[in-house]
């Protein structure tokens, strides 16, 4: 849920700012190098919220199908590389492109 909140917060606090200033005035009125950062980060936050709430589902998923090994199958670990999958995921899919 933390991650979930990250990237959720990233997308408030990063991307929106530019993104209301180019709905405000109709154009890009940063400098324009960092145009092509902006929308990496764009996709990059929002994948990473989107696959946040897959990997949620899926933790969820298998809680329900198996309660009693959940606790072995889910160590701390396996928690932590699946978050920093997810975030992997979505850096490359966003930063890779540029």
């Amino acid at each position: 849920l933390v991650s979930l909140f990250m990237s959720d917060l990233m997308v408030g606090l990063v991307v929106m700012p530019p993104a209301m200033l180019n709905q405000l005035y109709g154009r890009w009125v940063l400098r324009g190098d960092f145009c092509s950062l902006w929308a990496s980060f764009d996709v990059m936050c929002c994948s990473a919220s989107i696959l946040n709430l897959c990997t949620i589902s899926l933790d969820r998923y298998l809680l329900i199908i198996s309660p009693l090994q959940y606790k072995l199958r889910m160590t701390s670990c396996r928690a932590l590389g699946l978050i920093l999958a997810t975030w992997t995921v979505a850096a490359l899919a966003s930063f890779l492109p540029i």
